[in-house]
């Protein structure tokens, strides 16, 4: 999972990426204030993750649509 995040001053910068290493996260920062740049990384990103999932579903890594309204149903009566 990715997450593009703007922050809205080098304070806040600061705390989120001290955040980040304090939990371990990989991140990737800086990658250019260029909008073109952010837009690549994105995309490059996004169409890795659509490759990943397709890889899963054929590999049989998936669950049935049926089988996800059977739970929220059955999570529906718990409730």
């Amino acid at each position: 999972m990715s997450v593009l995040v703007n922050t809205q001053n080098e304070q806040e910068e600061k705390v989120l990426l001290a955040f980040l290493d304090s939990l371990r996260y990989s991140y990737q920062s800086d990658i250019g204030a260029n909008e073109q740049d952010i837009s690549a990384a994105f995309l490059d990103q996004y169409n890795k993750e659509i490759d990943e999932a397709d890889a899963e579903i054929s590999a049989g890594q998936h669950i049935k649509h049926e089988d996800v309204v059977l739970l929220f149903k059955n999570r529906r009566k718990a409730l």
